[in-house]
């Protein structure tokens, strides 16, 4: 009784924090994967180079041996727009069409204090981790007929850090939290014959957690290492619909296995020849081979005594690992203005075999450049663009109906955060 009261509470608690986000941000279109390059404007401006820079309430998420930077209250709240540019499907059923969900918002923040009585800072923060997701209208079927595919998945984090200044030249961190995700997905159901299908309201929520150091090896130069647990993600409390020739079949009792967040080390340097220029190395491993192998769904009680009583359905997806490579770099142009300019690289870790356009993670490069202006002793506020420019795979996955197929996405993101800093 008290296992599943605790249970239940977490899942509350975790769907009340991520319910803001979610409004806000699914989908939220994949990057390196499905992940963002990475979290607050600073980071995703120097290109996700953050690992040994992290110095606000996203070092939570990305490095929290960072939080031991900030000394006092601090406060951001960061958001981005992501402009679709070309999100599109095109097969051998003659279809070429482009997303019809062209804008996706994205929010989150954090707050962090320093603490009195040690060498500390802790606070909370939520982040969207990332997500996948399309809405395609209109695409010719196999039947000679038109019909609709779509999905929305995404996933979110709360998370409680803390950082300590362990000795003068190095600081510890760690995070934990719960990471929530949602998933909806739709597939032909309204076309006879074919068997389309629909999985709705599909969700989990598990406990994440991440370390990090920081240890300055001169006083310009400093090294940068985190380490983030794998997280398994199983999906459950969703409805199944399937489109069975003339009748539809719905399921009460809907799950996905096999999804998961990797597992990722990450490592880096940050360079400060002088008091204006800071420049920023990062390289991280992201173990998607373990993290995306299959899922299954499963669907349970029908509406219909004639409709099969379990459902049982198995994709393969064998992700490869992929190897970030991330470069940043930021200008102080005077007291009130920094300037920022990045570059990130991630091979597609999508076999061409079980390529989809349900995650379209497959953008490899991203440019970024923006600036921060301090416009008050306290407040600051930080903008810019990430650019990731087109990117094609021509596949055929025998368990998707399209034959020969072809995924392209493009994307532009504005990302901004306005900072408080105070004693």
């Amino acid at each position: 009784m008290t296992t599943s009261f605790m249970r239940l509470t977490a899942r509350q608690a975790g769907r009340g924090a991520a319910t803001l986000l979610f409004t806000l941000a699914m989908p939220a279109h994949a990057t390196n994967g499905f992940n963002l390059i990475g979290f607050g404007a600073e980071s995703l401006l120097m290109g996700g180079a953050d690992v040994a820079v992290a110095r606000d309430s996203s070092a939570i998420n990305t490095n929290p041996a960072g939080l031991a930077q900030v000394q006092g209250k601090a406060f951001d709240g960061f958001g981005s727009v992501l402009r679709t540019l070309d999100l599109s499907h095109a097969d051998q059923h003659g279809s070429d069409v482009h997303a019809s969900n062209r804008y996706t918002p994205l929010a989150g923040g954090g707050y962090v204090q320093s603490l009195e009585s040690l060498p500390c800072t802790a606070g909370v923060g939520t982040f969207v981790q990332g997500g996948a997701g399309g809405v395609f209208r209109h695409i010719n079927t196999s039947q000679n007929g038109q019909d609709n595919f779509s999905a929305k998945f995404g996933i979110a984090k709360i998370g409680v850090g803390i950082g300590c200044q362990v000795t003068e030249r190095l600081s510890l961190g760690t995070t934990v939290g719960l990471t929530y995700a949602s998933i909806q997905q739709s597939l032909y159901r309204d076309s006879p014959g074919i068997g389309g299908i629909k999985l709705e309201d599909a969700d989990g929520i598990r406990p994440n957690f991440k370390i990090g150091l920081q240890y300055k090896l001169s006083p310009t130069l400093t090294l940068g290492a985190a380490y983030t647990e794998k997280t398994k993600l199983p999906l459950t409390g969703g409805s199944f619909s399937l489109n069975a020739g003339t009748q539809t079949f719905h399921y009460d009792d809907a799950k996905l296995d096999g999804f998961a967040t990797p597992r990722e080390v990450a490592v880096g340097l940050a360079w400060k020849p002088d008091a204006d220029w800071l420049l920023a190395f990062k390289l991280n491993w992201i173990n998607w081979s373990e993290a995306l192998k299959s899922t299954t769904l499963t669907a349970r009680n029908p509406d219909s005594a004639f409709a099969p009583s379990r459902i049982t359905s198995s994709n393969r997806m064998d992700w490869h690992d992929q190897v970030v490579l991330a470069l940043g770099l930021a200008h102080e142009l005077n007291d009130k203005t920094t300037l920022y300019a990045g570059y990130n690289y991630g091979r597609n870790p999508m076999p061409r075999a079980s390529t989809t356009p349900f995650i379209a993670g497959i953008l490899e490069h991203h440019y970024t450049f923006g600036a921060a202006y301090k416009f008050s002793p306290e407040w600051t506020f930080t903008g810019g663009l990430e650019y990731s420019p087109v990117v094609k795979v021509n596949y055929n996955n025998r368990e998707l109906p399209f034959g020969d197929a072809q995924l392209r996405n493009e994307a532009l993101f504005l990302h901004f955060m306005l900072s408080r800093r105070w004693q």
